[in-house]
């Protein structure tokens, strides 16, 4: 969990790489020497309308336009060389290669406007994740922290994961949550519960009562008469799950309410162990349709122990060859193997 680190120094949309631009420029050299040394029965004129194709692919508009131009003056230099301008095969080729260029021209155009879109996109995705997921500090009382969020999609900047630490007069509370779906409707209900805990971790004195206001808030959301699934009108359905955690400062202990969200893992002496409470509830969202009531369960938490929180993203990663991520508590296994991200 936590914020991934931007990657700066972008290549602008239809930006021109050099390496890649010496390759049409290449070509065109080779078929054009190639062409007036061949046989008078061999034409390789038609090759030349790769240049400003390969050249849409990677260039802007202007750049595919000046390949294509100079692929058009190689191709009527061939054609002075070996006929004439006006011989009637190579007038074709000639006209045949200026309308390529400027279709290929368009194209390279309607993709750099594309890539200005993504790019806009991006910027928006990177503000929304430092207004809705934000950056924890590497140190929080007595608690040092680690966090990284990484999202499934590799150029999504945000899903719905969810994750803060708030600091209170008596200790840090922490949660870490899952929204059902994805897109805008999940970083919709990820804003909404964050916001919920930002504000009351403060007033509400113990655990139970904090996560009760939580989930009234999720429930509320939900019951909203405007809040629907799609265009259809359907009632929205959705629910987080959430593991809430309260770690006071005086005593070495942890209180945890986990709501349908994968347990904790706890290393302690090179061991580790899972925080399965007794009680669990059930996720947010979902309370009303089970009574249940929120009870806190105590954990011992020492110094020099280390939690992890975590997401269903984790275990359900799989490698190359489709094996699910070895995160659970194993006999033998080293931290280094299992603890991607920890707090504690």
């Amino acid at each position: 969990m936590g914020p991934r680190p931007w990657s700066g120094g972008r290549r602008g949309p239809g930006e021109p790489h050099r390496a890649l631009l010496a390759m049409p420029l290449g070509l065109i050299a080779v078929v054009t020497v190639g062409d007036i040394l061949a046989p008078a029965e061999v034409h390789l004129g038609p090759f030349l309308a790769a240049a400003p194709a390969v050249t849409a692919s990677f260039a802007g508009p202007r750049t595919t336009a000046c390949v294509g131009a100079l692929a058009v003056l190689a191709q009527s230099v061939v054609a002075v060389v070996r006929t004439s301008l006006t011989d009637l095969n190579h007038s074709l080729q000639v006209t045949a290669l200026i309308l390529i260029s400027l279709c290929v021209t368009f194209f390279a155009h309607l993709r750099e406007r594309h890539e200005k879109q993504l790019t806009q996109l991006r910027a928006v995705a990177e503000a929304v994740q430092q207004v809705v997921i934000r950056p924890l500090p590497r140190r929080v009382g007595p608690l040092r922290i680690a966090s990284v969020y990484l999202a499934a999609e590799a150029e999504a900047q945000i899903g719905g994961d969810l994750f803060a630490a708030v600091r209170t007069a008596h200790g840090t509370r922490f949660i870490v949550g899952d929204v059902r779906g994805k897109g805008l409707a999940a970083v919709g209900d990820a804003a909404l519960l964050l916001g919920a805990f930002r504000a009351a971790a403060h007033r509400q004195a113990d655990l139970p009562s904090l996560v009760a206001y939580l989930e009234g808030t999720v429930s509320s959301d939900l019951d909203d008469p405007g809040a629907v699934a799609s265009r259809t009108g359907a009632p929205k359905e959705a629910f987080i799950t959430a593991a809430v955690l309260d770690v006071p400062d005086t005593a070495p202990v942890l209180h945890l309410i986990n709501c349908g969200h994968p347990p904790p893992l706890l290393l302690r002496e090179g061991r580790v162990s899972a925080l399965e409470v007794r009680e669990p509830a059930p996720p947010l969202g979902l309370t009303a349709f089970t009574g249940s009531a929120f009870t806190a369960q105590d954990f011992p938490f020492r110094p020099g122990d280390t939690l992890l929180l975590y997401t269903d993203g984790v275990i359900e990663a799989r490698d190359g060859a489709g094996t699910f991520y070895p995160l659970g508590p194993a006999p033998g296994r080293a931290p280094a193997q299992w603890a991607p991200s920890a707090c504690c």
